[in-house]
């Protein structure tokens, strides 16, 4: 049983969840075991979310709303949570993100994280050591979230083709990867199209950068390194990151064609093709 410390709600968003989950189980009357019998957990993990020491999912936040009758409260509670997990510098532009109407990518490197699977996200955040990984991946997939939203923001994305052979996660993952950014073909709303390397130079060798479009708040341009990352409403930098984006659409192949180079990359990098022994390899 994890040691009850006194919680400041005012702390972080962690925290007011911790006091919060503490106060209606014991208004419920119920101790931590019992809750945890309710919602299929331990009675320590209830101790360790209470206690601001574990991240709390959407799954489990569900499940506690259920449990006590809250009315959404925990559901609606986690989202702040998880968005106050990703790193302070990227956390005005996560809120920008939920908010646009329209939202455009190139990335160079990496496969867009809105579009990431979970074990594709959770190699990339992982290459600097593993603690706190599983809160930022949790986080990662929360910012997903805006697109099962009934009216989802049109998203269009152009990446390198390098992004496709970069391997992230061993192969099995970048299979099951690329598996994903086909499916998305059956979302009207996202398009994908890939930079062939038979494009030679283009604009977009200085690096990803994203273009926020918005119904009532001015356009934004989203650059980042290694350090942070930067927005800005400039119109000069807004013209310049519309056409390079316009150029790199030209660019890249269509998106039939970036389907079709998707799935012939998964097949011939990635695919289960038989060993010395005849046996399937990934």
């Amino acid at each position: 049983m994890v040691n009850i410390r006194d919680l400041d709600p005012s702390a972080s968003p962690l925290d007011y969840y911790g006091f919060e989950l503490r106060r209606l189980r014991e208004e419920a009357k119920l101790n931590q075991s019992d809750l945890g019998g309710i919602v299929f957990c331990t009675g320590s993990l209830i101790g360790q979310i209470e206690n601001a020491r574990k991240i709390p999912t959407r799954d489990f936040s569900e499940r506690v709303d259920a449990a006590l009758g809250t009315g959404g409260v925990f559901s609606r509670l986690v989202g702040l949570v998880l968005r106050s997990q990703l790193p302070a510098w990227f956390q005005a532009y996560a809120e920008m993100e939920a908010k646009a109407a329209y939202i455009s990518t190139f990335q160079a490197q990496l496969v867009y994280g809105l579009l990431q699977t979970p074990q594709y996200a959770r190699a990339v955040l992982s290459v600097r050591g593993e603690r706190g990984v599983d809160a930022q991946v949790a986080a990662r997939m929360e910012r997903q979230r805006l697109l099962d939203r009934e009216n989802p923001p049109p998203m269009w994305v152009v990446m390198s083709e390098a992004v496709l052979h970069q391997e992230i996660g061993g192969r099995e993952v970048m299979r099951e990867q690329l598996a994903h950014l086909l499916s998305l073909r059956s979302r009207e709303w996202v398009s994908v199209q890939i930079l062939p390397f038979e494009a030679g130079a283009h604009v977009g060798l200085d690096g990803t950068f994203n273009l926020l479009r918005f119904e009532s708040d001015p356009d934004i341009i989203y650059t980042e390194d290694f350090v942070h990352g930067r927005m800005t409403a400039n119109p000069q930098d807004l013209r310049e990151g519309s056409l390079r984006y316009d150029h790199l659409q030209a660019a890249a192949l269509s998106v039939e064609d970036s389907a079709a180079r998707i799935a012939r990359v998964r097949e011939e990098r990635y695919g289960h093709h038989p060993g010395p022994d005849g046996r399937a390899v990934a």
